[in-house]
This record gives structure tokens, sequence and C-alpha cells, in this order.
């Protein structure tokens, strides 16, 4: 009898084999943590042969808040005496690294040392939502548009550009950073459609095909990566923070997404039905918009996130919908053929793309389930419906109504829900804490400046 471990150990020689081929030494043997940032271990090629499945790394990395600092109680830490897990490559992630010399690269999934899989890893995440769409007989595509700014380097911070003009050939060239990490992309298997400028100083987007969920996020994720490393090599600076600068645009993570059904079908149309949209997809635009203040809190997962929600920036304001509305949460994009779609624009760039994905879909299931009809669109831009109930105003609001959402975090899962909430809460503390340093601070230079001399 084969056994999964046999067919795993062949599947792994085969590509160590190619690997060789190519000239590649070194396997980073990397996950992302609850920040999306990448985690990793490299590893000399023979080596990673001999131990792909057996490799470990300390479980609580998982949990880390976006400064890698630990989160107290999270069941991952100290209950655990910061225990290892072991790190399963996903094999169909194995891809040459083109910006890295002799590197080739695999994304892995973390599991406690007795085979169980970390709830709260966010892959895992993503996987189990999937699945449970799955089971009501859907499966997913995804494109997520990843947005970010691009500085001369990273001290100063000078954006490559100047000026507001977006889609600019010009600018879309000022840089060699876009076509060298779009070529690198391509050779790496992502489906690249376009790039162009944005409308910020500096602003840059690029777009990809849509893909199965988990393969989406992959790829969302990926790019970030190149991105930000190909910037750094060619002496840049790029950033995916959602709002670095209060005077300029902010950047957004767009996520699009359709249903298929059982038979592949886009389960989202009806060409018989006024907006060209089946119940499937009035259910999924119902559930998005009911749990959306919950989904905030993994949509845009900081305080600087929550500034990019302003009147008359093709950010939402609202629980709204609107047929290809740049200014609702949910534009529909409705073509009426095999691409018509939900655009849900809530995710900033800042945002783990695999817990983007896991939250809308969570939301789609929720709909699913509750089989509601949301309000009828309106036919002004949504940002002006002052009848909407607004969005929640902080990420502390959010975080709130992600505690209270207990129908969201079923489906997320208990023990990953409760760890995101304390580790995001910890990021607040670890703000506040600054801002009243430097209020302090403040108070006091002035204070000096008002008596020290005189009295």
């Amino acid at each position: 009898m084969v056994t999964t471990h046999v067919i795993r150990a062949e599947a792994i020689a085969e590509i160590v084999a190619h690997w060789k081929q190519e000239g590649i030494r070194y396997v980073v043997c990397e996950l992302p943590d609850m920040a999306g940032m990448s985690r990793s271990k490299v590893v000399p090629l023979e080596q990673w042969q001999r131990m792909a499945d057996s490799l470990r790394m300390i479980g609580v990395m998982v949990t880390v808040d976006s400064g890698s600092n630990l989160v107290p109680a999270t069941g991952y830490s100290e209950e655990r005496s910061y225990g290892d897990s072991r790190l399963h490559p996903d094999l169909s992630t194995a891809s040459k690294v083109p910006w890295i010399e002799r590197t080739a690269r695999v994304i892995c999934d973390p599991y406690w040392l007795n085979g169980t899989p970390l709830p709260a890893a966010p892959r895992t995440v993503l996987r189990s939502v999937l699945a449970q769409l799955a089971a009501l007989g859907h499966t997913t595509r995804v494109a997520v548009e990843s947005e970010f700014y691009l500085f001369q380097d990273s001290s100063a911070l000078l954006p490559v550009f100047e000026g507001l003009h977006i889609f600019h050939t010009e600018r879309n060239f000022t840089a060699p950073v876009l076509p060298t990490v779009v070529d690198y992309l391509l050779e790496m298997g992502l489906d690249i459609v376009a790039w162009n400028a944005e409308y910020g100083t500096g602003q840059y987007e690029i777009c990809y095909r849509e893909q199965e969920g988990l393969v989406a996020a992959d790829q969302a994720y990926t790019l970030k990566q190149g991105v930000k490393a190909v910037a750094r090599q060619l002496g840049y600076h790029a950033s995916f923070m959602t709002r670095p600068f209060s005077e300029q645009s902010s950047s957004g993570g767009h996520t699009h997404i359709s249903l298929l059904n059982s038979q592949d079908e886009n389960a989202f149309l009806d060409t018989n039905d006024e907006h060209g949209l089946s119940e499937v997809a009035y259910h999924a635009i119902s559930g998005m918009l009911a749990h959306a203040p919950a989904a905030l809190a993994l949509l845009s997962p900081t305080p600087n996130c929550f500034r990019r929600f302003e009147h008359h920036s093709f950010a939402p304001v609202n629980l709204s919908w609107g047929i290809d509305d740049r200014t609702a949460l949910i534009r529909v994009k409705n073509s009426r053929d095999a691409g018509t779609h939900l655009e849900n624009r809530l995710p900033s760039a800042l945002a783990n793309p695999y817990l983007a994905i896991a939250s809308i879909a969570a939301c789609i299931i929720l709909g699913l389930q509750e089989q509601q009809r949301p309000h009828a669109p309106g036919h002004k831009p949504a940002e002006e419906n002052v009848h909407l109930a607004p969005l929640p105003a902080t990420l502390g609001e959010s975080l709130d109504a992600l505690e209270h959402d207990v129908a969201l975090r079923t489906i997320l899962g208990e023990e990953f829900t409760d760890i995101y909430l304390k580790t995001k809460r910890q990021e607040l503390a670890r703000q506040d804490e600054f801002v009243r340093q430097q209020a302090d601070a403040a108070a006091l230079e002035w204070q000096r400046r008002e008596y020290l001399a005189d009295y």
C-alpha cells in the first residue's frame, strides 16, 4: 500500500531534482503570520529534501503582533512553554524566487507536534472557511487589487514622482521597480493583468486575474513580498501602509469575488433578473453588509487603515451597495455574463490577504444561511445616502463588533478570533501608550518654556 508519506517524498524528490537543474542552493520555508508578514527558515536544498516535513519553528510565531511582540494568554506561548510547531510545506507553492540568487521558496502550514494544525494560523483559517463554503456547494474565484507607495529611499521617504495624475503613462515607468517585479512575478506564475500609477503621489497598483481562494491569497501574499524585496534591491522603498500621509490618498486592497456552483457555473449570474444577479448574489451582498462592522477588524486591521474611510475618497463610509458604484462598500460588477462578480471595497492594502478573503467568504456563508435580501441599491453615489448606517469609526469599535458577532466568530473559529482580538488590542494599547508619552513630553516642554525662566 502506498502511503501519503511515500507519495510526498517522491514529490519532494522531483522538486529537488528540478531545482538542482535550476541551480537552486537554498529553500525559504515560510509562513504568513497574523499580520501577513513572512516568517521563515532558510534551509540548504539537500537538507530540505531530508527534513521538508520535519522542519520546526516556535509555534507562537503565527500569533505575534505587528511589532513582533508576544501576546500573552493566547494558548500558544507560555501555556505551551513556547514549544515548537512543525512546518508542513504546501508543494503547490514551491517556486524559484527570481529576485534572490540560487533560492526557492515554499509556503508552509504549521502543525503542532501531535499532528493537529494551528487554528490561529491565517492560512489555516482560510482553508477552514473555504471548506465550509464548499460544504454549501460553492467554490470561490478571487482577485485582490494591491496598492502601495513607492519611495526613492527608506529614510527620506520621497515619492518617486510628484503630482496626482492617475494612469499617467510617464509615471507608470518612472522607476524600474514595477517592470522588474512584474517580470519576476510572471516568472513565478502569477497571472498579472496590469500595473499603473495610482492617484496618490508615488502610488501604484498591480492587478492579477482571479484564482481559487487559497491560490489568490498566496498570490497576493507573494506579490507583497516581491514588491518590497525588489524595491529594496533597486535602492527604493515600497510600503503597503494604508495612509502614510494625511494629505495623500490611501492604499486599498479591493477584493473581487464570485462563487462557482457544482457545475462550475457563476452562481451570481441570473440574466432574467433586473440587475443580472441571482438570489445567491443578493444573499452574499446581504451577508457582507450585515457583518461588515465585525469583518472590518480583519479587512482594515490597523488604526491607520481607518484614516482611509472618508467622503469623496473612493472608499466606503457606510453599509452600502451599488451597481458599479465606487463609493459603495459592495460594488456590483454586473456584466451579465460569466464575469459577474462582487467587489468588496473595505479591505485596505495592509490587510493580511488570507484573513481578508476568509472574512469576506465567511460573511458570504452567513448571507447564504440567513437568506436575506439587501436594501435596494441607490441611484446616487452610496456615500451620499444619509439613511445608511455608518462604518465603525475606529479599529477598537470594529474589534468590539467582532467580539459580539457570534455567527462570524464561529465560522472563522473561536480560537483564532480570541487570539486575533487579543493581538489587535495589544497593538492598540501600545499605540495609546506611545501617544500618551509623546503628549506628556510635549506638555512638559511647554511648561518649561512657560515657567522655568521667570518663576
